[in-house]
């Protein structure tokens, strides 16, 4: 394993593209959006941040489907990509994931991380795997919804390991 790179004031020269946080389009009749602010140590708004958005379909089911990079409209792969605004704010046009404990994968890359950082967001009233504190939670908000990301400080968001296994 190689230590990361510091990642980041550079998103907007080739990490985003047009379409890509709308997984589903917002006219789709089963759109929600998940949305939130990414926040610095001091509540600040991180203006140049990226999100990547992993989930299940609404069976619960890892979807399998290409075109992430190239949405063709009503193809829904599971994956979408958001760089914040000037305000630190994310958004992301998709459905409700199913499964047992239904959750939206989060990825953030920000400015001064020498790596990207993991984290979940179960949906309201889905059981917690054991362990997890009540901060995973997303907040249910008008249709959809939202999850802030607070780097570090106070109410850190939780953030999650992952053993790289070797085959």
């Amino acid at each position: 394993m190689t230590p990361g790179q510091t990642v980041g004031p550079f998103f907007h020269l080739g990490l985003t593209f047009p379409g890509d946080s709308e997984l589903v389009p917002a006219g789709h009749p089963q759109a929600v959006h998940l949305r939130g602010f990414v926040l610095d140590g001091e509540g600040a708004a991180v203006p140049d941040a990226l999100v990547e958005l992993w989930q299940a379909g609404p069976d619960g089911e890892v979807v399998r489907e290409t075109g992430s990079l190239r949405r063709d409209g009503w193809t829904f792969t599971g994956w979408g990509r958001a760089g914040t605004d000037a305000t630190g704010r994310y958004t992301f046009s998709t459905l409700v994931p199913g499964g047992a404990a239904p959750f939206f994968a989060l990825v953030v890359f920000a400015r001064g991380l020498t790596d990207r950082l993991f984290t979940r967001a179960y949906l309201p009233g889905a059981p917690l795997p054991p362990g997890l504190p009540e901060s995973l939670r997303a907040v249910a908000e008008g249709r959809g919804f939202r999850f802030d990301i607070r780097l570090q400080g106070d109410n850190e968001t939780v953030f999650l390991t992952f053993q790289e296994q070797r085959p």
